[in-house]
């Protein structure tokens, strides 16, 4: 979907790595080895997105850290779009909103990171019914075309990893929209 708006996939990539977990700090070399891709091409859209003020950078040392400007005027917007083609908007329309006694739902793994796969991890906080929440992850999962997984804990140590609150009970709706 983005794919046809959007046609550098270098440019999606890096939308996704910023744009989608705003906490995100990364540098060229980083970049470089994560997408695959050249430094080169990797850095014109660099260069692009923070001439147009998307993107903020900073030394530290002599590399240049690169993340998303949460004050630009088009975060949110942006943001928003890269929650919709990820899918997540429909895991918290479709499943969170159905399950009952949750506390909060992080998303963690590949898209925790910003980096595109084909499977959502979830980790869930609270008490549900596993067996239709397996039911509700399958059906939207063929919808948003994206393999669900979850794990259900009832108190969260995080240990190593990213975690990135996608929904609370406090806000009942997404917190990727800060």
């Amino acid at each position: 979907m983005i794919q046809t708006l959007i046609t550098s996939k270098t440019r999606v990539k890096l939308l996704l790595k910023f744009f989608l977990n705003s906490d995100t700090k990364s540098y060229l070399r980083n970049l470089e080895s994560e997408f695959g891709e050249s430094t080169n091409a990797i850095r014109l859209e660099l260069n692009k997105f923070e001439e147009a003020g998307m993107l903020q950078s900073e030394f530290e040392g002599n590399k240049k850290l690169y993340k998303a400007n949460t004050n630009h005027p088009l975060f949110k917007d942006i943001n928003n779009i890269i929650f919709k083609y990820v899918g997540l908007d429909w895991i918290v329309e479709h499943i969170v909103s159905k399950l009952g006694y949750l506390e909060k739902v992080y998303l963690s793994g590949s898209f925790a990171k910003g980096i595109d796969s084909d499977q959502i991890d979830l980790v869930i906080l609270g008490k549900v019914d596993e067996y239709y929440l397996e039911d509700l992850c399958k059906k939207v999962g063929n919808k948003i075309n994206r393999k669900i997984k979850y794990t259900i804990v009832e108190k969260l140590s995080i240990k190593e990893g990213i975690y990135l609150l996608l929904w609370s009970k406090e806000n009942k709706k997404k917190l990727s929209q800060n």
